[in-house]
Order: C-alpha cells, then structure tokens, then sequence
C-alpha cells in the first residue's frame, strides 16, 4: 500500500511540476510560446492532465483556462494522496514506514 501511494505522489508531484513549469513559460515566452521547445515538450508532459481537466470541467471554462483548473485537480489529489499517506504511516507505524 505505502509503494501505490508514493508512487500516486511521484506521478502527481511531476505532474504538478510540469503545470507549474507551463504555466511560468506562458507568462516568460509571451506570444511566441506556441513555437518555444520547452513549452511543446511540457505540454506533452501534461497532455493527460488537461485531458482529464477538460473532461471534468463545464464548457464554459476557456481552453485556455483549462491547465489552471489541471493544476487544481492535481493540487487537490496530491493533498488528498498525502493525506492518506500520513494515515497509513500512522496505522503501521512510523517505523516501518521508512
């Protein structure tokens, strides 16, 4: 149980970062950041979280909208995901939980 959830995190915590880093270059690159490299390769990273974001969300939210509620999902699981984790360190104890 406690490799599913480290597991759960790692892949939420690279998604998060991913979505971070996105996020940063939209702001950086400016409007030629459909044509930047490292902006393409993030966004292949984070396709399946946008994928997810885009099937939860309401049509009203903008496509371009859509990786910051992407990020908010994925925030949400991570807190959730390392919430469990406590609990579960908790029930076996902390020494095995090393």
């Amino acid at each position: 149980m406690l490799l599913f959830l480290n597991i759960a995190q790692l892949i939420l915590y690279i998604g998060a970062l991913g979505l971070a880093g996105q996020g940063l270059l939209y702001i950086l690159a400016g409007h030629d950041r459909d044509t930047n490299l490292f902006y393409q390769l993030i966004g292949m990273v984070n396709k399946p979280w946008t994928l997810i974001a885009r099937f939860i969300s309401p049509k009203q939210i903008l496509d371009r909208q859509v990786p910051f509620v992407a990020f908010c999902i994925v925030g949400v699981l991570y807190i959730a995901v390392t919430l469990a984790k406590i609990e579960h360190c908790i029930t076996i104890g902390m020494a095995a939980c090393q």
